[in-house]
């Protein structure tokens, strides 16, 4: 097992993964940028280094202050959690010729799933069903035309290195299709540095079904259940729940083969996360693989009783997985609401600020995963999350009610929330019977 981890991340997953080494009784290393200084994770952490001043692109994302950091401290092992560099594949494979382990799937796994248009020629390989689509990129906007023809409106163009909303427009008509793909092409180059699109059907009122696996190096896979990520805005999840209220059993198990079939199509090991859509026929299609922790992994976390990111680092360490797929038991239901430091009133804008009040909720089965705290300053150059609440019932009605009175009890002041936004979806009608999809918020939340 490591003696030294360094998490190469911050606020709320990188307090998390220091929680979790210290439970496995290993040290813990935090960076840090400039505007963090004063973050919990680097009050929590057994030791902590400053890599470069406020702008991501000056510090968690600068790889070789990352490696330095590592290096000095004698971490043996590297934590991305999410975002930042979690899936880039040239800073693992960058850490591994250092002799550290990177504490995620192969930088192959990572290069391979991180291309969408390449992971989806992936799965067709493998027989995993997809969206009807391009055959990998569309190089042209005659081709995008002929394609569209095709398969039929509405379409979807996406970025192929995208992720986030961003490099991606419904399309309904022919009239509309060549300025969509431009527009696509050019947002997805100033993202991701990559022009690169390709094109799938748009199905309408879908589900977001997403399936946590975890895999080892020796070649055991398992499947921890879904996730119904149903609940965006712009793309983003806000709320998410497991399990699925769309799901029965046989289809629930169909899908998870399809998950287990999919990951093994790369070789994978480490904890990552098969997407699917789920249309009104039942019918699903692979979207996209995370190859890395998710926001949302304390959902599956709190139906499993299995801590996902201590399986992550046995499984970095060259341990065998600690259960089997006859091991997995879902009980119960749990839902998980992002607290965002934004302004609901404002078109959801940002709205960094001194934390004045802070009292989290508790109580019976109310998790809170947060790195904030009264007189913390939620900074304005990173993501507005300041925490996530997530309440488990014996039903989905009881993790309702629990996370309707955690949002209640939850006292945030200096700074607008999300909170009354989340109390509004909890109240819906629609939301309450389990009719949700992509467009929920759009459709059925007044904002």
């Amino acid at each position: 097992m490591f003696k030294k981890i360094l998490i190469a991340n911050r606020g709320e997953i990188a307090l998390r993964i220091i929680r979790a080494c210290r439970e496995m009784g290993i040290l813990s290393v935090a960076v840090y940028s400039e505007a963090d200084r004063e973050s919990l994770h680097v009050k929590s952490a057994d030791q902590s280094v400053c890599i470069g001043p406020a702008q991501p692109s000056e510090s968690y994302l600068k790889i070789q202050n990352i490696i330095s950091a590592a290096l000095v401290t004698g971490a043996d092992a590297i934590h991305p959690g999410y975002g930042f560099l979690s899936e880039n594949a040239g800073f693992a494979r960058i850490i591994e010729e250092q002799g550290i382990t990177f504490i995620g799937p192969s930088a192959a796994a990572i290069e391979n799933m991180g291309d969408k248009a390449v992971a989806r020629e992936t799965m067709i390989r493998a027989g995993v069903p997809v969206v009807p689509g391009s055959d990998g990129i569309v190089g042209d906007t005659g081709r995008a035309l002929e394609i569209a023809e095709k398969i039929g409106y509405p379409v979807i163009v996406k970025a192929s290195a995208g992720g986030g909303g961003k490099g991606m427009r419904v399309v309904h008509s022919p009239e509309n299709l060549i300025k969509s793909v431009q527009t696509a092409r050019s947002e997805a180059k100033a993202a991701f540095g990559s022009s690169d699109v390709y094109m799938e059907k748009y199905l309408e009122e879908p589900r977001h079904i997403e399936f946590q696996i975890l895999g080892d190096r020796h070649g055991n896979i398992v499947y921890l259940g879904e996730r119904d990520c149903s609940i965006q805005r712009r793309n983003q999840k806000v709320i998410e729940e497991a399990p699925s209220t769309a799901l029965n059993q046989s289809l629930r198990e169909e899908m998870g083969r399809m998950a287990l079939m999919a990951a093994a199509a790369v070789g994978y090991h480490s904890a990552g996360t098969i997407e699917f859509l789920l249309d009104r026929n039942k019918e699903f299609y692979f979207i996209e693989m995370n190859t890395r922790i998710q926001v949302e992994h304390p959902v599956t976390e709190m139906i499993t009783g299995i801590d996902l990111v201590k399986e992550q680092i046995a499984i970095a360490a060259g341990e065998k997985l600690s259960v089997s797929q006859q091991d997995i038991k879902v009980t119960g239901w749990a839902i998980e609401c992002r607290i965002n430091a934004e302004d609901p009133a404002r078109n959801f804008t940002p709205f960094p600020g001194v934390i004045t009040r802070y009292i989290p909720p508790g109580g019976p089965w109310v998790r809170v995963d947060s790195a904030a705290y009264q007189g913390w300053e939620v900074p304005r150059h990173y993501d507005s999350l300041i925490g996530k609440i997530i309440t488990w019932g014996r039903d989905r009605g009881e993790a309702i009610e629990r996370m309707r009175r955690a949002l209640g009890e939850f006292r945030i002041e200096g700074v607008m929330t999300t909170i009354p936004f989340h109390q509004k979806v909890l109240d819906n009608a629609f939301f309450k019977r389990g009719e949700i999809y992509t467009n929920f918020i759009q459709r059925r939340i007044s904002e």
